[in-house]
């Protein structure tokens, strides 16, 4: 795992003297909100009150057009499924990346912009999903997704949709919670909840696999759950497993646990 992550490394020197087109944003505001669903699996329990510092999400997933903007200046390994006719269309969120790859282009982002960028926390990623909704399953409410049009008629292609098809939650971010699974910061711990503390929680304590978010285009349950949890080994690399970024005011560093 050490090896994988010395590969994707982005160094300084590397970083390119121009500054591209910044991601879109949205802004988060900062405040609390309750974390966690008691009607969902034991890792997303107990349901508690979590703050949340002001930042930023990407409205969209990176996708393919961006990605291969890192791939071609720093010469990192070029996504098979970006030489997949059936996943490489510009405006498709780039999949098949590890964690390391991710935080990877997070890191050259930060480099090239001056701004700070990386993985959302769990805990931004559902403050985000959430949007102003407290307590609901979705970022709708509690109506069971199989309402929405895209979820009956959805993704029979076999891969993931455009980005920014569908209408944005209401701090006017796409795709959220669906299309794909999202790295995120944190590494998982299914037991997480019981320790977590309450102003901006990450866990930085390793273990086998890193946290994602979201829904997937190949399961059988496309929309997630705003507060359901997922997580994978952070080398693997699948189909349905992409990334936005987040813009903070500060690194959040490895090695300690907030």
């Amino acid at each position: 795992m050490e090896q994988a992550e010395q590969n994707v490394k982005v160094q300084a020197q590397d970083a390119p003297h121009f500054i591209p087109t910044a991601p879109l944003l949205a802004t988060i505001p900062a405040g609390d909100f309750q974390m966690g669903c008691w009607q969902g699996r034991d890792d997303e329990k107990p349901v508690h009150r979590v703050w949340v510092d002001e930042f930023a999400l990407a409205t969209y997933a990176v996708t393919n057009r961006e990605y291969l903007k890192f791939v071609e200046e720093t010469g990192i390994e070029r996504p098979a499924t970006c030489s997949d006719e059936h996943f490489c269309h510009p405006h498709r969120p780039v999949v098949g990346v590890s964690w390391f790859e991710a935080t990877a282009y997070c890191d050259w982002l930060s480099l090239k912009t001056g701004a700070i960028f990386r993985l959302p926390t769990e805990a931004e990623w559902e403050r985000a999903v959430r949007g102003h909704k407290e307590g609901t399953l979705y970022s709708w409410g509690d109506q069971d997704p199989s309402h929405l049009e895209v979820y009956r008629t959805g993704w029979r292609d076999g891969r993931p949709q455009l980005v920014g098809l569908r209408e944005p939650n209401d701090f006017g971010i796409y795709d959220l919670g669906d299309n794909i699974h999202e790295w995120c910061l944190d590494w998982y711990r299914a037991n997480y909840y019981q320790i977590s503390r309450y102003r901006n929680p990450v866990n930085l304590q390793p273990s086998a696999r890193r946290a994602s978010r979201g829904g997937s285009w190949r399961h059988q349950v496309k929309v997630s759950r705003c507060a359901a949890r997922s997580s994978l080994n952070p080398s693997f690399k699948y189909t349905d497993y992409g990334f936005r970024v987040a813009q903070v005011s500060k690194p959040t560093n490895e090695g300690t646990n907030n």
